[in-house]
């Protein structure tokens, strides 16, 4: 079955949200495992902080890209 070459490749939009969350996640889980974060007074809010972060950075990926 051939493709059909003439056709341009079509890309998905990146979905910012969930990078920048898989990011945090990998981050923190590399930071526990080393020992540099031990306290879980810090991780919360860091946390926290770090979701708040990517869904601001998703809700202006949003606008920009409507406009």
């Amino acid at each position: 079955m051939a493709r059909d070459l003439d056709r341009p490749r079509r890309l998905h939009r990146t979905d910012w949200m969930a990078l920048l969350s898989g990011i945090l996640f990998i981050v923190l889980g590399i930071l526990i495992l080393t020992g540099s974060i031990t306290d879980a007074l810090i991780m919360w809010p860091v946390t926290v902080v770090g979701l708040g972060f990517a869904g601001l950075v998703a809700i202006l990926a949003k606008v920009i890209r409507s406009k």
